[in-house]
């Protein structure tokens, strides 16, 4: 097993009319990646448009200091979530599967409407991206059954290496 290592984050919290202070996604987020030796180092809340989502993404993945992005909200199925949509665009490489993954693990507990989470993760210039559900549930499950996994053996290329 690989030393631990520490990585730096941002969270993004889309969608919340209450501010990154009031959402619970967010929130869960932040706290169980800090919890797991990350630093949080932006928190940013921002409203679901496409043009918005992809300035703040693409503010994130071009700042040297941030190395994965945990981004909650804006990923359903209804033509006001456009999370997917902007992040695609800047993706240069996209962790296939992750999705399927997760709606696989969230099925027993939410049935079939689980299919409507366009939940995706990927890579742009070094920094690891996931875009996730804005339900608390959801991002418990993605944290602990997949990206806590993931970011502890992240590939110690370009900004993932440590010093």
């Amino acid at each position: 097993m690989p030393d631990a290592i520490s990585l730096r984050c941002a969270v993004l919290s889309v969608s919340s009319p209450h501010g990154a202070a009031r959402d619970g996604a967010g929130e869960l987020l932040a706290a169980r990646a800090e919890a797991a030796g990350h630093s949080v180092v932006r928190r940013v809340c921002v409203g679901d448009d496409v043009g918005a989502v992809r300035r703040m993404l693409s503010d994130c993945i071009a700042d040297p200091e941030i190395q994965v992005v945990l981004s909650s909200g804006g990923s359903g199925f209804v033509r006001r979530n456009a999370v997917p949509e902007a992040a695609a665009g800047l993706l240069e490489q996209e962790i296939r599967g992750f999705g399927d993954l997760l709606q696989h693990l969230a099925y027993s507990a939410v049935g079939s409407t689980i299919v409507q989470s366009r939940a995706l993760a990927g890579y742009a210039n070094g920094t690891l991206i996931f875009c996730l559900p804005g339900v608390v549930g959801a991002c418990a499950l993605a944290w602990d059954r997949i990206i806590s996994a993931q970011l502890a053996i992240a590939p110690r290329k370009n900004r993932l290496q440590t010093a």
